[in-house]
């Protein structure tokens, strides 16, 4: 359902990569923590057109993966209220797409703008990322920081020592022509 509401949003799209197994990862660990603060979400369903560089990227949140059930159960419940919200998504385009050749191998830096929804708030993002090209093949990745607060997501007191206030979002998506 996921991948059709993609293809959909991406009607008309000149030559496109896709995947649903795309992977997102954040950290959002403080330097004192005694436990890790970070989960593991491979269920990320991701197009990008090479014709026009539009990027969608979307994820169900309740399919993040923690080292343990407490965390994934506070994660769900506490903070992302992923029953509320429970998908995430970012749409936006490629802005140097003169330097990134889809039809070459290689590997490329793309600067990618757009939107990024999460816990119901969207805000415009800027992220630096890498894109690589093998034949028909393509791997996405980029990492960036958000603020938790800025997307209404609230560290209570009790575990400020152990969550941090921003989060280290990685990305990799690995493509295949369509």
């Amino acid at each position: 359902m996921t991948l059709s509401l993609l293809s959909a949003t991406l009607a008309g799209f000149g030559q496109t990569f896709m995947t649903r197994t795309g992977k997102i990862s954040f950290n959002a660990t403080t330097p004192g923590s005694p436990e890790k603060i970070e989960g593991i979400n491979n269920e990320v369903a991701t197009i990008i057109d090479a014709k026009t560089g539009n990027i969608v990227f979307q994820l169900p949140v309740k399919s993040f993966k923690f080292e343990k059930e407490l965390m994934q159960e506070h994660f769900n419940e506490n903070y992302m209220e992923s029953d509320k919200f429970p998908r995430s998504e970012f749409k936006g385009n490629i802005t140097n797409m003169n330097e990134v050749y889809f039809t070459k191998d290689g590997t490329y830096k793309a600067n990618v703008t757009g939107k990024l929804t999460m816990h119901g708030v969207t805000k415009d993002v800027t992220v630096p990322g890498t894109i690589t090209i093998a034949g028909s093949s393509l791997k996405a990745s980029a990492r960036f920081t958000i603020k938790l607060q800025d997307y209404g997501i609230n560290v209570p007191g009790m575990v400020a020592d152990k969550v941090a206030k921003d989060a280290i979002i990685k990305l990799e998506s690995d493509l295949e022509k369509k």
